[in-house]
């Protein structure tokens, strides 16, 4: 009884604190401007099973998908056995699922076998992220300090997570064994370790009990280690796919006081919509062009930052980052993330804004007049893109670089009017000529002329 108490008290504790940092995430994500997203929900969910369940984009890179894929699979089957602990840490029953038979044997021969390959899978990923020379996605500015560490910190938990799963069902196999008891369940990779425990019943119970302990106590500090980490995106990369965008790529977003002024301009019998108002009937102040904070971003783009993997695939695409220029999109989102963090709620365990010296920023001092914009992104990072969208394209939890990118940009040009000299040249063209160029209108068509001599020249 005394065991089930301190059980129950563990879980209330774990899964309270991990509540109360998802609600400070949460309120981070809201400070964003409001967007509908409503609508399309059929669609909303096949994306939902083939990108975010069924890890559609991850195969465009055959071999970290295959890895990448035990590892998600793992994660998922070897759950149900959690669920199981959870029910017998809170009623002192013991594997309470058996009754399910064969269908629980092969749930535990999947579980080992899963086990294993996690293990496997783990290790070639440790490998390829701290190799000399490592792999050129898993380098960059972005992934110093924290990042880096943070990386390899999950790797380590989640072997240790396996070993004290073996741990656990090697004691209990063989401490059925020497008490000539059948064990319910199938256990492949257990049963060729336990000849590397001692014949002793009362050390078998205590390892038994030790590897319950830590195993389930290790899923509960991992589920509080998430918030702070990169691997929270194996919860909320979920809701970021079924709220992300379904117009097409090239499409961009226009600003709608400036699209009323253009009607109005074309189209004298335009109405322009009334402003809105507050419930007291004053209006509703302007908000800037663009975005120069967090909270000048639409809440889609700050989701997307929490749901960011950091795995490089958007940077490894984008071709101005390939040609040497300072873009990296990863870093955009990255920034948005840590510029929240330290602007608003930061998570509770762990605090990834304090950098070393060898941070890809300098500590901040007048956190009041900070931005994102300038203070974590520069206009040389911003100006370098093409918006080709090849990130936006490659990112496995269809999170938009590129949304940020221009909305940045936005305020640059329309608040600042900061933007590249070859631009306001093009602005005064568009302007004034009513193209790039800097050529008449009436001199549009001289080269159809010139050409038409020219043939009749040849001609004669």
């Amino acid at each position: 009884m005394l065991q089930s108490i301190l059980f129950l008290l563990l879980l209330i504790a774990a899964f309270g604190l991990f509540a109360w940092q998802v609600r400070k995430i949460r309120a981070n994500v809201l400070v964003g401007r409001d967007r509908d997203m409503s609508g399309h929900p059929a669609e909303r969910l096949r994306k939902v099973i083939l990108v975010a369940f069924g890890q559609q984009k991850m195969f465009k890179r055959l071999t970290p998908a295959l890895l990448h894929l035990v590892v998600y699979v793992g994660f998922l089957v070897i759950n149900i056995e959690v669920v199981e602990i959870i029910i017998d840490g809170l009623f002192h029953t013991h594997r309470v699922l058996s009754f399910l038979g064969p269908v629980y044997d092969a749930l535990m021969a999947v579980n080992e076998i899963l086990g294993a390959l996690v293990i496997i899978a783990v290790a070639a990923f440790w490998w390829r992220r701290n190799r000399k020379p490592p792999v050129q996605r898993f380098t960059g500015v972005e992934l110093r300090m924290w990042p880096k560490l943070d990386a390899n910190v999950i790797l380590y938990i989640e072997v240790a997570l396996m070993v004290a799963l073996f741990f656990m069902n090697t004691s209990d196999l063989k401490l059925h064994q020497m008490e000539g008891v059948e064990l319910p369940g199938a256990f492949p990779i257990s049963s060729l370790l336990v000849g590397l425990l001692p014949d002793n019943v009362t050390v078998l119970h205590t390892l038994e009990r030790l590897g319950w302990w830590l195993h389930i106590i290790g899923i509960l500090l991992f589920l509080n280690y998430l918030p702070s980490s990169k691997h929270f995106h194996i919860i909320i990369s979920f809701p970021n796919v079924w709220f992300s965008r379904l117009t097409p790529l090239g499409q961009f977003s226009n600003v709608d006081s400036i699209t009323h002024e253009v009607k109005a301009m074309m189209d004298p019998s335009y109405e322009v919509p009334a402003p809105v108002t507050n419930p007291d009937g004053t209006a509703v102040a302007p908000t800037s062009f663009g975005a120069k904070d967090v909270e000048d971003l639409p809440w889609t783009s700050l989701l997307n930052a929490y749901s960011c993997t950091e795995c490089g695939r958007c940077t490894s695409v984008c071709p101005a980052n390939l040609t040497g220029k300072l873009l990296s999109p990863r870093k955009i989102i990255m920034d948005t993330r840590d510029r929240m963090e330290e602007k608003y709620n930061s998570p509770l365990i762990f605090h990834p804004n304090v950098y070393g010296e060898e941070a890809k920023h300098e500590p901040i001092t007048d956190l009041a007049n900070a931005t994102l914009l300038r203070g974590k992104v520069t206009p040389e990072e911003l100006w370098a893109c093409t918006t080709c969208n090849a990130c936006v394209e490659s990112c496995p939890v269809n999170i938009n670089p590129l949304e940020s990118i221009v909305e940045m940009r936005r305020f640059l040009v329309l608040e600042e009017s900061a933007a590249p000299n070859s631009l306001n040249v093009m602005f005064s063209n568009i302007e004034n000529n009513g193209a790039p160029w800097a050529f008449s209108p009436s001199d549009r068509f001289n080269w159809a002329d010139e050409l038409f001599v020219a043939e009749k020249a040849s001609v004669a």
